[in-house]
C-alpha cells in the first residue's frame, strides 16, 4: 500500500491581463526534470480558457476561482484573479515534494487562499516599486522591442519562491 503524502506546490504562474506569462516558478521535484518548464507552461496556458469562463460568472464574489482543472491523479491547477485581470495559477502536486507515487491526503476548499493572498501581496508590492513598469510586459511592447516578456525583479522572484516552498495544507498565513 502507498504511504500518504502531503500535497505541495509544483508550479506558480503569474499571467498578465493579456494572457501573457509574466513569471513561471517550478518547485522540487519538478525543477530537475527535463522539459518540465515547457510542460507546466502548457498546463498554465490550458487553464486560461477556464479562467475566462469563471470570470464571466456574475455571481462570483471572491477572487479565488478554486480548482480550474485536474490534469491527472497527481497534478491539479488552481486559480485566483485580481481586480486588474492579472491571474495567479498554482499547480499542486498531490504526491508532494518526494515525487513518488503515493496516496495524496486531499485538499479542502480554500486551503490555497493563504498562498494566493501572499502572491497578491507580493505582486502589489512589485507594482508599488517606482522602477517597475507593468506596461512593459504587454505583448505589443514586447513585439516592438520596448518591453520585457517576464518579470525580472529579484525581490519578487524570491518572494514567489518563498511562498511556493512555505505553503502546506492547513497553513493560515504565509
Amino acid at each position: 500500500m502507498a504511504t500518504p503524502t502531503i500535497p505541495s506546490i509544483a508550479c506558480i504562474g503569474i499571467i498578465g491581463k493579456h494572457d501573457n506569462p509574466l513569471h513561471i516558478a517550478l518547485f522540487p521535484p519538478h525543477t530537475t526534470q527535463p522539459g518540465a518548464y515547457l510542460q507546466f507552461s502548457f498546463m498554465l496556458n490550458a487553464s486560461l480558457d477556464i479562467f475566462d469562463l469563471r470570470a464571466r460568472d456574475r455571481n462570483r464574489v471572491d477572487q479565488d476561482l478554486g480548482l480550474l482543472h485536474a490534469v491527472d491523479e497527481r497534478l491539479s491547477v488552481w486559480g485566483w484573479e485580481t481586480g486588474t485581470g492579472t491571474r495567479f495559477a498554482v499547480v499542486l502536486d498531490m504526491w508532494g515534494r518526494e515525487g513518488k507515487e503515493a496516496v495524496g491526503l486531499g485538499l479542502k476548499e480554500g486551503e490555497l487562499k493563504p498562498a494566493f493572498r501572499a502572491l497578491q501581496t507580493a505582486y502589489i508590492r512589485l507594482l508599488q516599486n517606482p522602477f517597475y513598469n507593468p506596461d512593459e510586459h504587454t505583448p505589443m511592447a514586447v513585439a516592438n522591442g520596448t518591453g520585457k516578456s517576464q518579470i525580472m525583479s529579484r525581490k519578487f522572484i524570491a518572494e514567489v519562491e518563498r511562498i511556493g516552498m512555505a505553503w502546506r495544507p492547513g497553513v493560515a498565513n504565509i
